[in-house]
Formats: C-alpha cells, sequence, structure tokens
C-alpha cells in the first residue's frame, strides 16, 4: 500500500500525518488553517511540505474547521431519551448546542433556530412504546423554519409516520435505529453513522470551506469522531480499557472505551444506561480561549490554584497567541492545564443524571494525553498534567489503579481513526505504537 496522508482541518491549525503501510510516520506537516480563502490552501501546504502528489486515493481528511458539527438534540424527557441523544451526539464528534424535551412549543422551535444548528437529531421512546411526543416534535420540525437536516433515532414503531411527516414538507432526513431501544440500553451505531453520513453530504459542503476544490469528497469524518474511532482501535489493539484526555485552547474533551466487566457485563442499572465508548466536550475548559473559566472551574472543584496561575489565565486569555516561554509562565501553564484534566476527567466520569452510577474508570489501563500543552511541556510538564486521571481521588470513584500515562506527541489518534476503515491493520498498526510509547 502506498503511504497515505492523513490530514486534519482544525479551525485553527491543518494538520498532517504520512503514514506507511507499517504504521510508521514518514513525515508530518502544519499550516495555519485557510478558512480567509479556501481551506485546500491549507491542505495543499502541508501536501507540498511532506512532498505528496494529489492523490485522492490515498488522501484522508477530516474537519472540524468553521465550528465543526452543531448539534440540536429533540427528545422525550431529558432525563432518558434526550440525555441519550445527546450522549450519541457527542460520540458522533458533534457539539450540543441546544438539547430540547417533552413537545416543542411555539417558543421551543425559537429558540432550536437560535441556536443554529447544523443537524437536528430526533430521538424519543422506547421500541414499543409511547410515540406521540416523537410525532407531536416531528410535526413541528416539519413545519418550522429550520432548514438543518433530521436524523430521525427514536421509537421504531413510529419511523414510517416520522418519516411521511418531514416528507409532507420536504425536510431533509434521514432513518437509523433507536438510539435508546430499552430503558437501560443505549445504542449508539446506528445514530453516529448516520450523523456522520449527513455531516459529509451536507453540513461539510454547505459551510462554504472550499470553492469547487474537492474538499467534500475528500472528508470522511467530524475531527472528533475520527479520535473516537481512533480510541476505539487502540483499546482494541492493546487489549485494554483506555481513557484520552485532549486539552486544547478552547474546550477540553475526554474519550473512553470500556469494557464492561462483572455485572456491568449483563445488568442494565441506569435509565439511560452506560455508553461504554464516550466522549465529553468542557466547553468551558480551555487554555486560551476559555482560560479564566478553567480558573473558575478549578474553585468550584475546590482545587486550590496560586494566584500567578489566576493571572496567566487571564493573560493568555486576552491574546489566545501568547505561548509559555520563561520558566514561571510555564510553571502556570502546566497548572492550568493539570486543573483542566482534573476537573474534565471528574466531569467524565460522574453520573450524567442523578440516580446513576459513575463511569467505572478503575479499570482503565492506559491514559493518553494530547494537546499542545503536553506536546510541548518541558520535562516532567506532561506527567505532572495528566497526574490526576491516574491519582485524583475527588471525583466520587476509584481512579485506575494499574494504568500507565502516554502522550500522543505525534497527534496520530485522528489518523488512526481515518485509516481504520480502509486500512485496518495500518490503523492498528500506527496505534499500537502509540500504546507501546512511554
Amino acid at each position: 500500500m502506498p503511504d497515505v496522508l492523513c490530514v486534519d482541518v482544525g479551525s485553527t491549525y491543518t494538520k498532517a500525518l504520512l503514514v506507511g503501510d507499517d504504521g510508521e510516520v514518514r513525515g508530518r506537516a502544519a499550516h495555519p488553517t485557510t478558512v480567509g480563502t479556501d481551506v485546500m490552501d491549507g491542505v495543499d501546504a502541508v501536501r507540498a511540505e511532506l512532498g505528496v502528489a494529489h492523490d485522492p486515493e490515498h488522501l484522508a481528511l477530516c474537519s472540524s474547521a468553521g465550528g465543526g458539527l452543531r448539534l440540536a438534540v429533540v427528545g422525550y424527557e431529558r432525563e432518558v431519551t434526550a440525555e441519550a441523544g445527546h450522549r450519541v451526539g457527542l460520540s458522533a464528534g458533534a457539539r450540543v448546542v441546544h438539547v430540547a424535551a417533552g413537545p416543542m412549543t411555539a417558543a421551543d422551535v425559537r429558540a432550536l433556530r437560535a441556536a443554529r444548528p447544523d443537524l437536528v437529531l430526533l430521538v424519543g421512546g422506547t421500541d414499543g412504546g409511547n410515540a406521540d411526543v416523537l410525532l407531536h416534535n416531528a410535526e413541528r420540525l416539519a413545519r418550522a423554519r429550520v432548514t438543518a437536516p433530521v436524523v430521525v433515532a427514536g421509537n421504531a414503531d413510529a419511523a414510517d409516520r416520522v418519516a411521511d411527516l418531514l416528507e409532507a414538507t420536504g425536510r431533509r432526513h434521514v432513518l437509523a435505529d433507536n438510539v435508546l431501544p430499552r430503558i437501560g440500553e443505549v445504542a449508539p451505531g446506528s445514530a453516529r453513522a448516520a450523523i456522520r453520513a449527513v455531516f459529509l453530504e451536507h453540513v461539510i459542503g454547505g459551510k462554504g470551506l472550499s470553492r469547487g476544490r474537492g474538499f467534500a469528497p475528500l472528508v470522511r469524518a467530524a475531527t472528533p469522531d475520527a479520535v473516537l474511532r481512533g480510541v476505539e482501535v487502540l483499546a482494541q489493539a492493546r487489549g485494554e480499557d483506555v481513557l484520552v484526555v485532549d486539552v486544547g485552547g478552547a474546550t477540553t474533551d475526554v474519550y473512553s472505551v470500556l469494557t464492561p466487566q462483572g455485572e456491568d457485563a449483563t445488568i442494565r442499572r441506569e435509565v439511560v444506561g452506560t455508553l461504554w465508548h464516550a466522549r465529553t466536550v468542557e466547553a468551558d475548559l480551555g487554555m486560551r480561549w476559555n482560560a479564566e473559566a478553567v480558573v473558575e472551574a478549578a474553585a468550584r472543584e475546590r482545587l486550590d490554584l496560586p494566584r500567578a496561575v489566576a493571572a496567566w489565565a487571564t493573560t493568555v486569555a486576552a491574546d489566545p497567541s501568547r505561548l509559555a516561554t520563561t520558566a514561571a509562565e510555564w510553571d502556570a501553564e502546566t497548572a492550568l492545564a493539570r486543573a483542566a484534566v482534573t476537573v474534565a476527567v471528574r466531569r467524565h466520569g460522574r453520573p450524567a443524571t442523578p440516580g446513576d452510577r459513575a463511569r467505572p474508570l478503575a479499570d482503565v489501563g492506559l491514559v493518553v494525553g494530547s494537546g499542545g500543552v503536553l506536546r510541548h511541556a518541558p520535562a516532567g510538564g506532561a506527567e505532572a498534567v495528566l497526574a490526576p486521571a491516574l491519582g485524583d481521588h475527588g471525583g466520587g470513584w476509584r481512579v485506575p489503579d494499574r494504568a500507565r500515562a502516554v502522550v500522543d506527541r505525534e497527534y496520530v489518534l485522528f489518523a488512526v481513526g481515518l485509516l481504520a476503515e480502509d486500512h485496518p491493520d495500518t490503523a492498528a498498526a500506527l496505534a499500537e505504537r502509540l500504546g507501546a510509547s512511554g
């Protein structure tokens, strides 16, 4: 197999890895994302830097440019199907910008429109259960001035009637299996695939990121979706539970791929159920644009941060391009990142709703850190940032007691996810190299 160029067209930077069929990284490059002109300009720049010809057969892209995928969830009860839809949306690489629960009113429709979603996930009811709210909301969406396509993933017995309502007004829609087929079981696979398909067909092309230069056909997934797929491949290749913490400038994302053990393998205790392959997005925890919010969140978690850290957060929030250069600045930077990791992992592990149990992270065998602060930190900095994921006992659950930590210094997880479908052996080899590092 010829080398494959994997490219992540991010909101700020376009990053590329050239991967051989043995999973070796042949080269890497980065260029500011050229949203102001045409995102393919940035893709061409990294391709040229690596000396790679433009060959669509051996070029795979994911993208979060233009704000990524903005998803609205419309469900039945907030604690049940709306929550299930929210979890599935996150696992599909979406940024959930709005959640509506119950029969939609005119005010609810206005709030949905104001959120400007790229896609609406319509859920509601278990299979064979009450379909009244699902049908009511389908009719509301059919008549509303909401142009976003709809993925329908509710009560299977009502799916045809929902489709008829949406078709009657020409609403673009895709039918998927119910995300909550029965109480306590979240089934994300079909809806996740449908969201990905709609994202590729309607959203990427509709954002105006490129004009007639073949960008949309090259994009295979939203970046967070590709990363989660990469984490799944990593967990399978390593044969162990994996936790990934990605500390970014605007958000801190946490991914986990867990294997249910003992009672968890057979008993469904929660109303919504555990999503064993999951992603959470903490939109208030970022190293630049939301740096001051990290300090505020740390205070709510009763984490003591030195005044110098709060001062550094104010500085970088005012100037997101500011980088740490001195030892004192790096001390503040790593302390800020450590706080973001602590809060993000606590939120990821905690029950989503009252009465649920904590996410079972005790059996995690590998913790992976990602993000610029981890890749560029001075000696010992990355270990300090990731330490809470291994030893923070303030979250309310058993922390991993046999895990080791590595840093995705080459930023390979997105590439693993992009390669997984067409080049599974290469994806597994690349993932294994990451898992064996450190």
